[in-house]
Protein backbone atom coordinates (compact mmCIF):
# COMPACT_ATOMS: atom_id res chain seq x y z
CA UNK A 1 0.00 0.00 0.00
CA UNK A 2 1.17 3.83 -0.28
CA UNK A 3 0.65 6.75 1.73
CA UNK A 4 -0.15 9.06 -1.44
CA UNK A 5 2.88 10.53 -1.82
CA UNK A 6 5.01 7.56 -2.56
CA UNK A 7 5.60 6.07 1.12
CA UNK A 8 4.41 2.97 1.88
CA UNK A 9 1.98 2.61 4.54
CA UNK A 10 3.31 1.91 7.98
CA UNK A 11 1.62 0.61 10.98
CA UNK A 12 0.40 3.41 13.61
CA UNK A 13 2.90 3.73 16.42
CA UNK A 14 6.11 4.72 18.13
CA UNK A 15 9.29 3.91 16.39
CA UNK A 16 12.52 4.25 18.03
CA UNK A 17 15.20 4.25 15.17
CA UNK A 18 18.89 3.47 16.23
CA UNK A 19 21.34 5.70 14.02
CA UNK A 20 24.65 5.42 13.49
CA UNK A 21 27.52 6.25 15.74
CA UNK A 22 29.85 8.40 13.01
CA UNK A 23 29.73 6.29 9.62
CA UNK A 24 26.81 6.66 8.21
CA UNK A 25 26.58 3.66 6.05
CA UNK A 26 26.09 2.02 9.54
CA UNK A 27 22.52 2.11 9.63
CA UNK A 28 20.05 -0.74 9.03
CA UNK A 29 17.69 -1.13 6.07
CA UNK A 30 14.33 -1.38 8.35
CA UNK A 31 15.75 1.81 9.73
CA UNK A 32 16.02 4.01 6.05
CA UNK A 33 11.91 2.15 5.38
CA UNK A 34 10.85 3.64 8.50
CA UNK A 35 12.69 7.27 8.25
CA UNK A 36 11.08 7.10 4.75
CA UNK A 37 7.56 5.71 5.78
CA UNK A 38 7.17 7.12 8.88
CA UNK A 39 3.96 10.08 9.26
CA UNK A 40 5.92 12.12 11.82
CA UNK A 41 9.85 12.30 12.55
CA UNK A 42 11.12 13.59 15.42
CA UNK A 43 14.84 13.49 16.64
CA UNK A 44 16.90 14.65 19.42
CA UNK A 45 18.87 17.01 16.46
CA UNK A 46 17.04 17.73 13.59
CA UNK A 47 20.15 18.80 11.77
CA UNK A 48 21.58 15.33 12.12
CA UNK A 49 18.57 13.77 10.97
CA UNK A 50 17.79 15.81 7.98
CA UNK A 51 21.76 15.39 6.71
CA UNK A 52 21.44 11.47 7.30
CA UNK A 53 18.42 11.22 4.91
CA UNK A 54 19.74 13.38 2.94
CA UNK A 55 22.92 10.91 2.50
CA UNK A 56 20.73 7.87 2.17
CA UNK A 57 18.39 9.83 -0.27
CA UNK A 58 15.61 10.06 1.42
CA UNK A 59 13.24 12.93 1.21
CA UNK A 60 11.08 14.60 3.84
CA UNK A 61 8.02 14.42 1.45
CA UNK A 62 6.48 17.93 3.02
CA UNK A 63 6.66 16.31 6.65
CA UNK A 64 9.10 18.36 9.33
CA UNK A 65 10.99 16.68 11.78
CA UNK A 66 9.68 17.45 15.06
CA UNK A 67 13.23 18.46 18.07
CA UNK A 68 12.49 16.49 20.91
CA UNK A 69 15.29 17.21 23.86
CA UNK A 70 15.61 17.14 27.29
CA UNK A 71 15.49 21.16 27.30
CA UNK A 72 12.02 20.76 25.28
CA UNK A 73 10.13 17.49 26.26
CA UNK A 74 7.71 19.02 28.34
CA UNK A 75 6.60 20.90 25.21
CA UNK A 76 6.96 18.46 22.46
CA UNK A 77 6.02 15.29 23.97
CA UNK A 78 2.07 15.95 23.98
CA UNK A 79 2.54 16.37 20.65
CA UNK A 80 4.06 13.55 19.94
CA UNK A 81 1.32 11.64 22.29
CA UNK A 82 -1.34 13.65 20.23
CA UNK A 83 0.03 11.89 16.75
CA UNK A 84 0.31 8.57 18.39
CA UNK A 85 -3.27 8.74 19.33
CA UNK A 86 -4.60 10.14 15.71
CA UNK A 87 -3.20 6.87 14.83
CA UNK A 88 0.16 8.07 13.27
CA UNK A 89 3.18 6.23 13.17
CA UNK A 90 5.85 8.48 14.87
CA UNK A 91 9.67 7.62 14.20
CA UNK A 92 12.11 8.98 16.76
CA UNK A 93 15.69 9.33 16.23
CA UNK A 94 18.63 9.60 18.61
CA UNK A 95 21.36 12.24 17.51
CA UNK A 96 23.43 8.78 17.23
CA UNK A 97 23.49 4.98 18.15
CA UNK A 98 20.29 3.75 20.22
CA UNK A 99 17.37 5.96 21.46
CA UNK A 100 16.92 5.72 25.43
CA UNK A 101 21.10 5.07 26.08
CA UNK A 102 21.85 7.82 27.70
CA UNK A 103 19.24 9.97 25.47
CA UNK A 104 16.20 11.47 26.35
CA UNK A 105 13.63 9.18 24.80
CA UNK A 106 12.81 7.39 27.73
CA UNK A 107 10.37 9.62 29.25
CA UNK A 108 8.43 9.58 25.50
CA UNK A 109 8.44 5.79 25.59
CA UNK A 110 7.43 6.09 29.49
CA UNK A 111 4.64 8.17 28.50
CA UNK A 112 3.12 5.99 25.44
CA UNK A 113 3.57 2.91 26.84
CA UNK A 114 1.39 4.23 30.27
CA UNK A 115 -1.25 5.32 27.27
CA UNK A 116 -1.10 1.61 25.72
CA UNK A 117 -0.03 2.95 22.71
CA UNK A 118 2.05 0.63 20.29
CA UNK A 119 6.09 1.25 21.13
CA UNK A 120 8.22 -1.02 18.89
CA UNK A 121 11.97 -0.44 18.05
CA UNK A 122 14.27 -0.59 14.37
CA UNK A 123 17.41 -1.97 16.24
CA UNK A 124 21.17 -0.94 15.12
CA UNK A 125 24.38 1.03 16.46
CA UNK A 126 24.94 0.92 20.32
CA UNK A 127 28.06 2.53 21.71
CA UNK A 128 28.07 0.41 24.36
CA UNK A 129 28.07 -2.37 22.31
CA UNK A 130 30.46 -1.43 19.81
CA UNK A 131 32.99 -0.45 22.65
CA UNK A 132 32.33 -3.79 24.17
CA UNK A 133 33.32 -5.39 21.62
CA UNK A 134 36.65 -3.77 20.60
CA UNK A 135 37.65 -3.32 24.52
CA UNK A 136 38.95 -6.50 24.78
CA UNK A 137 37.19 -7.33 27.65
CA UNK A 138 34.90 -9.63 29.10
CA UNK A 139 31.35 -9.12 27.52
CA UNK A 140 29.47 -11.90 29.06
CA UNK A 141 28.08 -9.32 31.63
CA UNK A 142 28.52 -5.65 31.83
CA UNK A 143 26.92 -2.44 34.16
CA UNK A 144 26.42 0.36 32.03
CA UNK A 145 26.23 3.94 33.93
CA UNK A 146 25.90 6.33 31.62
CA UNK A 147 27.54 9.74 32.39
CA UNK A 148 29.84 10.14 35.62
CA UNK A 149 28.84 13.32 37.48
CA UNK A 150 30.81 16.32 36.90
CA UNK A 151 31.75 17.35 40.24
CA UNK A 152 34.50 16.04 41.89
CA UNK A 153 32.76 14.43 45.26
CA UNK A 154 29.63 13.01 43.29
CA UNK A 155 31.57 11.38 40.79
CA UNK A 156 33.88 9.20 43.27
CA UNK A 157 30.95 8.42 45.28
CA UNK A 158 29.26 7.14 41.76
CA UNK A 159 32.27 5.43 40.85
CA UNK A 160 32.71 3.82 45.01
CA UNK A 161 28.99 2.39 44.32
CA UNK A 162 29.90 0.69 41.25
CA UNK A 163 32.90 -0.85 42.78
CA UNK A 164 31.26 -4.12 43.11
CA UNK A 165 29.29 -4.11 39.93
CA UNK A 166 29.23 -7.58 38.12
CA UNK A 167 31.00 -7.52 35.09
CA UNK A 168 32.63 -5.04 32.70
CA UNK A 169 31.85 -1.19 33.65
CA UNK A 170 30.98 0.74 31.07
CA UNK A 171 30.71 4.66 30.95
CA UNK A 172 30.38 7.13 29.05
CA UNK A 173 32.54 10.30 29.44
CA UNK A 174 33.61 13.31 27.24
CA UNK A 175 37.39 14.58 26.51
CA UNK A 176 37.19 17.47 28.63
CA UNK A 177 36.45 15.65 31.63
CA UNK A 178 38.08 12.03 31.17
CA UNK A 179 41.08 12.58 32.32
CA UNK A 180 39.62 13.51 36.12
CA UNK A 181 37.18 10.46 35.82
CA UNK A 182 40.30 8.06 34.91
CA UNK A 183 42.52 9.78 37.83
CA UNK A 184 39.23 9.14 40.13
CA UNK A 185 38.42 5.35 38.73
CA UNK A 186 42.40 4.85 40.07
CA UNK A 187 41.53 6.35 43.26
CA UNK A 188 38.33 4.64 44.06
CA UNK A 189 38.62 1.02 42.06
CA UNK A 190 42.37 0.78 42.12
CA UNK A 191 44.91 1.65 39.25
CA UNK A 192 45.36 -1.90 38.46
CA UNK A 193 41.90 -2.72 36.84
CA UNK A 194 42.52 -3.87 33.28
CA UNK A 195 40.47 -0.74 31.06
CA UNK A 196 39.95 0.44 27.67
CA UNK A 197 39.39 3.69 26.40
CA UNK A 198 37.57 3.61 22.78
CA UNK A 199 36.76 7.09 21.44
CA UNK A 200 35.49 8.14 17.85
CA UNK A 201 34.17 4.47 17.14
CA UNK A 202 33.67 3.81 13.43
CA UNK A 203 34.89 7.45 12.47
CA UNK A 204 38.13 8.40 10.81
CA UNK A 205 40.02 9.00 14.28
CA UNK A 206 38.60 5.66 15.88
CA UNK A 207 41.20 4.77 18.71
CA UNK A 208 41.44 2.20 21.74
CA UNK A 209 43.85 2.44 24.41
CA UNK A 210 43.92 -0.39 25.99
CA UNK A 211 46.05 -1.06 29.87
CA UNK A 212 45.45 -0.34 33.29
CA UNK A 213 43.52 2.50 34.49
CA UNK A 214 46.81 3.92 36.03
CA UNK A 215 48.57 3.59 32.34
CA UNK A 216 45.19 5.05 30.90
CA UNK A 217 45.23 8.09 33.34
CA UNK A 218 49.00 8.80 32.76
CA UNK A 219 48.12 8.74 29.04
CA UNK A 220 45.11 10.62 29.31
CA UNK A 221 47.13 13.43 30.81
CA UNK A 222 50.17 13.26 28.36
CA UNK A 223 47.94 12.82 25.23
CA UNK A 224 44.15 14.56 25.90
CA UNK A 225 41.85 11.69 24.06
CA UNK A 226 39.45 14.00 21.65
CA UNK A 227 35.68 13.12 20.65
CA UNK A 228 33.29 10.67 21.96
CA UNK A 229 34.72 8.57 24.56
CA UNK A 230 33.34 5.15 26.08
CA UNK A 231 34.94 4.01 28.82
CA UNK A 232 35.11 0.02 29.72
CA UNK A 233 36.79 -0.79 33.16
CA UNK A 234 37.46 -4.89 33.77
CA UNK A 235 36.02 -6.31 37.50
CA UNK A 236 39.89 -6.89 38.91
CA UNK A 237 43.14 -7.71 38.12
CA UNK A 238 44.37 -11.08 36.22
CA UNK A 239 45.87 -12.82 39.17
CA UNK A 240 49.41 -13.86 38.60
CA UNK A 241 51.23 -14.64 40.69
CA UNK A 242 55.23 -12.87 41.70
CA UNK A 243 57.32 -15.30 39.82
CA UNK A 244 55.20 -15.30 36.74
CA UNK A 245 54.99 -11.58 36.74
CA UNK A 246 58.80 -11.51 37.38
CA UNK A 247 59.45 -14.23 34.44
CA UNK A 248 57.51 -12.11 32.15
CA UNK A 249 59.33 -8.88 33.34
CA UNK A 250 62.46 -10.19 32.49
CA UNK A 251 61.06 -11.47 29.10
CA UNK A 252 60.30 -7.93 28.21
CA UNK A 253 63.35 -6.75 29.27
CA UNK A 254 65.71 -8.93 26.84
CA UNK A 255 64.78 -6.35 24.14
CA UNK A 256 63.31 -3.48 25.21
CA UNK A 257 64.14 -0.76 28.22
CA UNK A 258 62.86 -0.91 32.07
CA UNK A 259 60.16 1.35 31.27
CA UNK A 260 58.84 -0.22 28.10
CA UNK A 261 59.06 -3.56 29.58
CA UNK A 262 57.30 -3.05 33.10
CA UNK A 263 54.35 -1.10 30.73
CA UNK A 264 54.16 -3.68 28.45
CA UNK A 265 54.08 -6.78 31.80
CA UNK A 266 51.16 -4.16 33.30
CA UNK A 267 48.92 -4.17 30.69
CA UNK A 268 49.29 -7.78 30.01
CA UNK A 269 48.24 -8.51 33.43
CA UNK A 270 46.55 -6.08 34.41
CA UNK A 271 49.01 -5.06 37.56
CA UNK A 272 50.27 -1.23 38.65
CA UNK A 273 53.25 -0.61 36.00
CA UNK A 274 54.60 1.39 38.91
CA UNK A 275 55.19 -2.50 40.94
CA UNK A 276 56.86 -3.44 37.86
CA UNK A 277 59.08 -0.93 37.37
CA UNK A 278 59.99 -0.91 41.53
CA UNK A 279 60.90 -4.88 40.48
CA UNK A 280 62.65 -4.45 37.49
CA UNK A 281 65.15 -2.13 39.61
CA UNK A 282 65.55 -4.74 41.77
CA UNK A 283 67.05 -6.91 39.41
CA UNK A 284 69.55 -4.40 38.37
CA UNK A 285 70.40 -4.06 42.15
CA UNK A 286 71.30 -7.80 42.21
Amino acid sequence: MSAGDGRAVLAPGLYFVATPLGNARDITLRALDILRDADVLAAEDTRTLRHLMEIHGIPLGGRRIVAYHDHNGPEARPRLLAFLREGRSVAYASEAGTPLVADPGFVLARAAIAEGLPVTTAPGPSAVVAALTIAGLPSDRFTFAGFPPNAAGPRRRFLAELAEAPGTLVLYESPKRVAATLAAAVEVLGGSRPAALCREITKKFEETRRGTLESLAEGAVADPPRGEIVLCIGEGTNEASEQELADALKEALASKPLKEAAREVADRFGVSRRDLYQMGLGFNSN
